[in-house]
């Protein structure tokens, strides 16, 4: 009886290799992978970013508004962000020196402080201290002139 052999098997001494399996694919899973590093890391940086804004709006700052020179009659406005809602004071008629410390507490934090001298001129400088460090300063001389010191 003779049974079917695969070509070239009749000859003595030679070997016919096998039909290799079909090789996986790897670059589907490698681009699994990093999808999902990828995935990871922006909900790390995510989540970081959310920590630190969250401990920023929990904060309380001490801002000092101070306004000094040489002048009477000197209109002085501030402003101050308190927890997302803007509050607005004005005082009129003020011979300097004047100093005035508030408390900032949540996320949005500053505010503006601008001085205005009189008919009488004179000399005003504004300075705003943050309690962070930051601190801003501007000067105004002069009948009617103006000084501002903001982005603090």
């Amino acid at each position: 009886m003779n049974e079917p052999q695969e070509p070239g098997a009749s000859e003595p001494g030679h070997w016919v290799p096998r039909p290799q399996p079909r090789r996986r694919r790897r670059w589907p899973w490698v681009l699994l992978v990093i999808a999902l590093l990828l995935a990871g890391g922006c909900a790390a940086v995510f989540g970081l970013f959310a920590n630190e804004v969250s401990k920023e709006s929990g904060k309380t700052v001490t801002i000092r508004y101070e306004v000094t020179g040489r002048a009477r009659d000197v209109l002085i406005t501030y402003s101050i962000w308190r927890g997302g809602d803007e509050s607005r004071n004005q005082v009129n008629g003020v011979t300097l020196p004047w100093s005035k410390q508030v408390e900032a507490k949540g996320f949005l934090k500053g505010g503006t402080l601008t001085v205005t001298l009189g008919s009488e001129g004179g000399n005003a400088t504004c300075s705003v201290t943050v309690g962070d460090g930051r601190s801003k300063t501007a000067t105004a001389s002069g009948a009617f002139a103006s000084a501002s010191c903001s982005d603090f």
